[in-house]
């Protein structure tokens, strides 16, 4: 069979570029459909297509089509699966939205993947070419870490991506914070590949510098060791995730460094220990950030910060406190959305209960609108101040403020400041509620 896989980009970005709108590199390629593609039986021909970097053609030839989603682009992933369902093509939709909410994605295609493919996908490739096609298709359990084969790089546009080589080492969350899907995805059990295998794909990589793609890939701290160990000497520079939990280890932190860790996304979240508690992430403690991220700063990793808006114990105020600590912790690259209830995790189950949903238009969950009803501010007030902070974090002025005197950071952190800036910078400044 011919084989499409589809990552579809958010449906208000493509309405966007039909209007002129320029198509900027993609942040990373879309590593899971690598791994889907990587799954399928050798005798199978296999396109990727990723709207992010190009455009879909309905009219492509393909015997099956398969599609995966997030919750913000599951809309117009749904009209990529119209598209070739109208042309009498089987097509799959699987990703986390799709398994948070089967019985929808069943309404716009033939099939669904609930869970990781890992373990289903060669049983739905060969039902297809059979002509047996299920509609659901659901694994007993987790992958197992030490069996995922390569991701199929070669069907890669590299030039096309910010950050072309992506790595994935584990799997899990043991963090259960309440506004996340990760771990009703993936697991609270954390799985992972043999740090020697990984070590060696990462040396294998063309590209200098490398992504984990793990949610917090220090969250076992002796895995960590020992991959970390084990990069000294690669010859790369890596980025990655990590969990405040776990970066009051300096020794793990400086054995990071030595390996070529840059830079740490961190969510921090919130600058109220209250609201922290109430999303099960009371192991961030606002109290020790500063010291967390000078811990960071003094073995030369970045600190890529995040925090999100619209928490149910924060005031009006709380916009200019984050960006005033953002700068006073010079958090080199501050990132900013609101509070969202994605499907399938309990703060959805929790709003839905309260009656708090007020817009269910899932290509709205992106992180920049409200969807529910905030109790400290408005609607309105809420999306506003997301972009005033966005505006203020990112004007040339704070950008160089918050770097000064970083002179080690300064040219990868500037990069990474300027590229979040031309894409908050004209979200922020569009018209809004």
């Amino acid at each position: 069979m011919r084989v499409l896989l589809v990552s579809p980009d958010r449906k208000d970005v493509v309405e966007a570029r039909s209007r002129g709108s320029p198509r900027l590199k993609a942040p990373f390629p879309p590593l899971s459909l690598l791994q889907v593609a990587a799954l399928t039986p050798p005798e199978h021909q296999v396109t990727l297509v990723d709207e992010a970097v190009e455009d879909v053609d309905f009219g492509f030839p393909c015997d099956l089509a398969g599609i995966t989603a997030f919750t913000s682009s599951a809309p117009r992933a749904y009209d990529i699966a119209s598209g070739f369902c109208k042309r009498g093509i089987p097509v799959v939709i699987g990703g986390m939205h799709a398994s948070a909410c089967p019985e929808e994605a069943l309404q716009h295609c033939d099939a669904v993947v609930v869970g990781e493919a890992e373990g289903v996908w060669e049983r739905l490739v060969e039902d297809a070419w059979e002509g047996r096609l299920q509609r659901v298709y659901s694994s007993e359990d987790y992958a197992d870490m030490r069996a995922v084969p390569a991701p199929r790089r070669d069907l890669l546009r590299r030039e096309r991506y910010v950050l072309a080589d992506t790595v994935q080492a584990t799997r899990g969350c043991s963090h259960d914070c309440s506004f996340c899907s990760v771990a009703a995805f993936f697991g609270r059990r954390i799985r992972s590949r043999a740090p020697a295998a990984v070590a060696a794909e990462v040396r294998s990589l063309p590209g200098r510098l490398v992504a984990f793609v793990d949610d917090n890939i220090t969250t076992v701290p002796s895995y960590a060791r020992d991959l970390f160990e084990r990069l000294i000497g690669a010859g790369k520079k890596w980025v990655g995730q990590a969990s405040t939990a776990v970066l009051g280890n300096s020794e793990l932190i400086g054995l990071a460094a030595r390996s070529g860790c840059r830079a740490l996304f961190v969510g921090l979240e919130s600058l109220s220990d209250t609201a922290l508690k109430r999303v099960n992430k009371g192991f961030n403690v606002v109290g020790t950030f500063k010291d967390t991220i000078k811990r960071l700063h003094d073995v030369g990793i970045g600190v890529i910060g995040s925090f999100m808006f619209g928490f149910d114990f924060e005031d009006e105020a709380v916009f200019e406190r984050t960006t005033r600590f953002a700068d006073e912790a010079h958090i080199d690259v501050p990132q900013y959305s609101i509070l969202t209830p994605l499907p399938g995790t309990r703060l959805h189950a929790e709003m839905e209960a309260e009656g708090r949903i007020i817009d269910r238009d899932w290509s709205h969950y992106d992180g920049g609108h409200v969807v529910f009803a905030p109790r400290g501010t408005t609607p309105e007030k809420l999306e506003n101040g997301l972009k005033a902070a966005l505006k203020y974090s990112y004007s040339r002025v704070d950008i160089l403020r918050r770097l000064f005197g970083v002179s080690a950071r300064l040219p990868s952190m500037l990069a990474v400041n300027l590229a979040f800036r031309r894409r908050a910078i004209p979200w922020a400044t569009r018209s809004g509620r």
